[in-house]
């Protein structure tokens, strides 16, 4: 099992910055793909952006490119997502996901994901 605790959400501003973290813990981590991905009520879930597993390649959303940066520290077992120049419209709970596959790939899917983390509110007012 693999437990992941995402941390770092809160209320702030249009043009704020944030960094969310995800710390991992149960079982290594190192050799998976993780992501963030982000959920709106009424919404599904939303890729946002992913990492591989030695952080060599990375992949984010149109809708954050520019913006957000994914990155991960392997040896503390940690993800991390650096929002900047937030937006309104980026105000969603975001969630940390690990895939448990041995790949190289970074679906968008999030049922492409096997563990998450219980969320973690980001709030951006105008």
């Amino acid at each position: 099992q693999v437990q992941l605790v995402e941390s770092g959400g809160g209320l702030v501003q249009a043009g704020d910055s944030l960094r969310l973290s995800c710390a991992a813990s149960g079982r290594p981590v190192n050799s998976y793909t993780m992501a963030w991905f982000r959920q709106t009520p009424g919404k599904e879930r939303e890729f946002v952006a992913g990492i591989t597993w030695n952080g060599g390649q990375t992949n984010s959303a149109d809708a954050v490119k520019g913006r957000f940066t994914i990155s991960r520290d392997n040896a503390k077992s940690m993800v991390y997502l650096q929002m900047n120049s937030l937006k309104p419209e980026d105000t969603a709970v975001y969630y940390c996901a690990l895939r448990w596959k041995l790949t190289v790939e970074i679906p968008i899917i999030a049922n492409e994901y096997y563990y998450w983390g219980q969320g973690t509110q980001v709030t951006v007012s105008s």
